[in-house]
């Protein structure tokens, strides 16, 4: 039995989902995430700042078309910003010369932020890729007073990977209010057993593995456990 209080808001409603690397299931797991605060009852949007790779992908593969369709909202339905190449969004809005506002994606994310309980941001790239050559996620949930989820491979490397993570979050100011470690395409002999590894160097506890599935929304009851805590809901 569970009882639901106000959401914690003790910083703001927002959320940042930030990797350890590119291509380690932050869009699967912000998914997954957005459906299990959905199921506890609360409202959430979920939004790609800068998407890359656009040019390489089909529309529905799009990481912003992807959150649009587990949260089903109608605003925004894709990233905020659509860039071809798939490079770091600095590098690939120069090559298109685009430049990504800081104030601007600000304004845009604290206005969506007000339409729901939750604002699930999701990042490009590990936590210090460069959104604009002068700023980063860190910068962004920063300004937005944001909690942090980190997600991470189970696999060798991770350990390292997911302290430095952590380290820049805590040097920047921004509580980590969770880490999800997804299953890797290749077990190797470390998988399974980071988590634990994981929260005895860094204190992280709670620590969610991910279950092996394509569609997040069937991981949404893994991930309650964490949308409890973004929402302040005690056993």
């Amino acid at each position: 039995m569970t009882v639901a209080v106000t959401p914690n808001l003790a910083r703001s409603n927002v959320v940042v989902v930030t990797g350890t690397d590119t291509a380690v299931g932050k869009t699967w797991v912000t998914s997954a995430l957005a459906q299990a605060i959905r199921a506890a009852g609360h409202s959430v949007v979920a939004i790609k700042p800068v998407d890359t790779g656009c040019a390489t992908l089909p529309r529905t593969a799009e990481d912003g078309v992807r959150l649009a369709a587990a949260t089903g909202q109608r605003e925004p339905a894709e990233a905020l910003l659509r860039l071809d190449a798939p490079l770091t969004p600095a590098l690939a809005a120069e090559r298109e010369g685009v430049t990504i506002d800081f104030d601007d994606v600000l304004l845009r994310l604290e206005g969506l932020a007000q339409q729901a309980d939750i604002a699930l941001i999701e990042g490009s790239g590990g936590l210090l890729a460069p959104i604009g050559w002068e700023w980063n996620l860190v910068d962004l949930a920063q300004a937005l007073e944001a909690r942090a989820v980190v997600v991470g491979r189970d696999r060798l490397g991770t350990l390292s990977h997911a302290l430095l993570t952590l380290s820049a979050l805590e040097l920047g100011g921004i509580p980590v209010v969770g880490v999800v470690l997804t299953p890797p395409d290749q077990p190797d002999g470390s998988s399974g057993s980071n988590s634990a590894t994981l929260a005895r160097l860094s204190g992280q506890t709670g620590i969610i593995e991910a279950p092996r599935m394509a569609d997040p929304a069937g991981a949404a009851p893994a991930m309650a456990p964490l949308a409890a805590r973004i929402l302040g809901i005690r056993p």
